[in-house]
């Protein structure tokens, strides 16, 4: 069982986990005024609204099926600075038979270019390599998402191969184990530099 972290920081990050009846109201009631009522952040970009739901309408129900599994999900990107969410951040699921692990995430438009992605997945990865079960991290992405791309290829993750994703179309394949992610914080890439 990982440990649970409600709050990963990075540098100028706080990634907050949704706790279940938060995830499961913005799945099924995203305009409810209790939403983030009790939080010391905003959500003025809407992320993980009807226009903006993301990965919601997966993690929502495997949540339902398995309460547990909810602390490898959403995540809430706030930018410590202004108290604003900009993005959303969560893995696939739990580590599979052979220790991987995938992530995804979304930055707002006008939240983009600014190193808040690449941050986010340091602290997330560097939370997740210390967590029982994990080997490998992947990354999967569209060849056309030209900064996604940048993110992947400039952290020295190997290209492994490509898959059709039912919505998203090609992906190429990504992954490190977490020896390799290890050896990198400890050569220069950080989660609190957004190296």
């Amino acid at each position: 069982m990982p440990e649970a972290a409600s709050l990963i920081q990075t540098k100028r990050l706080d990634l907050h986990l949704i706790p279940i009846p938060e995830l499961i109201m913005l799945h099924e009631d995203p305009k409810n005024p209790e939403l983030l009522a009790d939080r010391d952040f905003t959500n003025p970009h809407n992320e993980l609204t009807h226009e903006h739901s993301g990965p919601l309408r997966w993690r929502v129900p495997q949540v339902k099926a398995d309460p547990s599994t909810n602390v490898w999900f959403i995540r809430w990107i706030v930018l410590r600075e202004t108290k604003e969410v900009v993005g959303s951040i969560s893995f696939h699921a739990p580590p599979d038979e052979v220790g991987m692990i995938e992530i995804g995430f979304g930055v707002c438009e006008p939240c983009r270019n600014k190193g808040f992605g690449k941050e986010a997945l340091l602290g997330m990865w560097t939370w997740v390599i210390d967590q029982p079960g994990v080997e490998t991290l992947r990354y999967t992405v569209s060849a056309t998402n030209a900064p996604s791309m940048a993110i992947i290829n400039s952290l020295g993750f190997t290209h492994v191969g490509q898959q059709i994703d039912e919505e998203d179309g090609p992906e190429e394949i990504f992954e490190m184990s977490v020896a390799d992610f290890r050896l990198n914080l400890e050569n220069g890439f950080s989660p609190n530099n957004g190296a």
